[in-house]
């Protein structure tokens, strides 16, 4: 069993959780701490991935301004998707070639976790997508992902709708899928999740898809 370190940052901006990623990532690369999984709530953003051009985000700036949304453009792979209060987001800084794992089995291994999750506490069935990275409920997207590796530690990670408000979805085109809708834990049970219970849930799932135990949990909270 791999050692974790757990870190939750709170609700904290997405610029200021990139250079915390940064800082960690050249942790992990020159060893200096073990694998490590952020997990923090951001305030309302919209991201666009590498390879997208961002034509997926159909409002304007200004728009998008007025609505309190900022549009930050990232490393991570996938095309456009939304972060804001109520989603949990995640940032795994793991050594894959450590774990034994490729890029690919790595991002179905965060596929798994949260497949096992659905079903093991909530008893909902969800998969992979065929063609499309994430998890799913049907044709409902309850969990993105988009990761970026280097020199084998992995950057960005997931974002799971738990009490998200989905009405903020329909000013992109989420992962530039047209013809399939986003969901969140809220929706998907009729009602307000706990949200901080629901983290510890997730941690929980990690440990078991990527055989690790909890070193140390810390709050770097603001």
């Amino acid at each position: 069993m791999k050692p974790l370190d757990v870190v939750w940052l709170g609700r904290c901006p997405y610029d200021k959780a990139l250079t915390i990623q940064k800082n960690y990532h050249e942790k992990r690369c020159n060893r200096e701490i073990p694998d490590t999984l952020l997990l923090v709530e951001h305030p309302p953003v919209i991201t666009v991935g590498r390879f997208s051009s961002g034509s997926n985000v159909i409002v304007s700036d200004n728009f998008l301004a007025g609505q309190g949304i900022e549009v930050v453009r990232t490393t991570r792979g996938g095309d456009v998707t939304y972060h804001g209060p109520g989603q949990l987001v995640g940032y795994p800084i793991f050594h894959i070639k450590e774990l034994g794992l490729g890029v690919k089995p790595y991002i179905q291994s965060l596929e798994k976790v949260f497949i096992r999750l659905l079903k093991k506490r909530y008893g909902i069935t969800a998969e992979a997508g065929e063609n499309q990275i994430g998890v799913w409920i049907g044709n409902r997207k309850i969990t993105a992902i988009g990761v970026y590796v280097s020199h084998f530690v992995s950057m960005h990670g997931f974002a799971f709708n738990v009490n998200t408000d989905l009405r903020h979805f329909s000013y992109i085109v989420p992962c530039g899928i047209t013809d399939k809708e986003v969901t969140s834990l809220q929706k998907e049970l009729a009602q307000e999740q706990p949200y901080l219970k629901v983290a510890d849930d997730v941690v929980e799932a990690f440990c078991e898809v990527f055989s690790m135990n909890v070193n140390e949990r810390r709050d770097e909270n603001g």
